[in-house]
């Protein structure tokens, strides 16, 4: 509430976004983010939108009644690292949740009205479990409808044991037509009313539209990239953020 209170000073009383930052800020206690949601609409009347980072697990503790106590503060909308819908891909990454659990923790939140932005990794299951994640995570998007479905492409981060795998040669990454493939099965299989966007440095074309009026337009851009060489698309990398 002293943030709120030193940015009405800053910015003045008519903010119209807000995004409360931190990795994971659903975790925190249901009762004191809808208090800072409630105070925050007090102090800055003409807010239009509050938005935070939320893991499915916490979302799905919160269970339905604390995400309608959440809209009903105020928040609008969440973000969600989804990564994957396949169990094998999301146990292999750690996520520390099941697909299950990620679907009905996203359908709660579209169900309270809250806009729901899920994130998709394109190659988090490398060459083995590209079509098991392209049709997992298609099933998982279709039964949850979020708001908006954002693509990213698997980079390895410094300091972690995928890349450890990566270097070994234990997990062998897509190339760029490979993520190309899997980005067309995915979206292919989409049955929803959501905005899916691509606009990441990670990914290697972007595509963007509301579905499902734009998806053969995505699906021709997608398969115009994959004539291209894979020498024209960005090089391999490593992460270190």
């Amino acid at each position: 509430m002293e943030d709120i209170d030193s940015a009405s000073k800053s910015y003045g009383p008519n903010v119209k976004t807000l995004f409360f930052p931190a990795g994971n800020t659903i975790a925190m206690k249901t009762d004191d983010l809808a208090a800072i949601c409630i105070y925050a609409r007090k102090v800055f009347p003409d807010l239009e939108r509050i938005t935070v980072y939320g893991s499915s697990q916490y979302i799905h503790k919160k269970g339905r009644r604390g995400l309608k106590q959440l809209a009903d503060a105020g928040l609008n909308r969440i973000h969600v690292g989804l990564e994957s819908g396949n169990d094998d891909i999301l146990r292999h990454v750690k996520k520390g949740v099941d697909a299950k659990r990620q679907i009905e923790a996203g359908q709660w939140v579209v169900a309270t009205g809250i806009e729901l932005s899920l994130y998709v990794v394109l190659g988090l299951g490398g060459v083995v479990l590209t079509d098991p994640h392209a049709d997992a995570t298609a099933s998982a998007l279709n039964r949850i409808n979020p708001d908006f479905i954002r693509l990213r492409t698997f980079v390895p981060k410094i300091n972690t044991p995928i890349l450890d795998e990566v270097e070994s040669g234990k997990f062998k990454m897509l190339g760029p037509h490979g993520v190309l493939k899997e980005t067309e099965r995915l979206v292919r299989q989409l049955k929803v009313t959501s905005y899916l966007a691509s606009d990441h440095y990670t990914n290697y074309i972007d595509v963007h539209g509301k579905l499902p009026e734009s998806q053969n337009q995505i699906m021709e851009q997608i398969k115009a990239a994959y004539q291209l060489p894979e020498s024209q698309f960005r090089s391999f990398f490593i992460g270190d953020q």
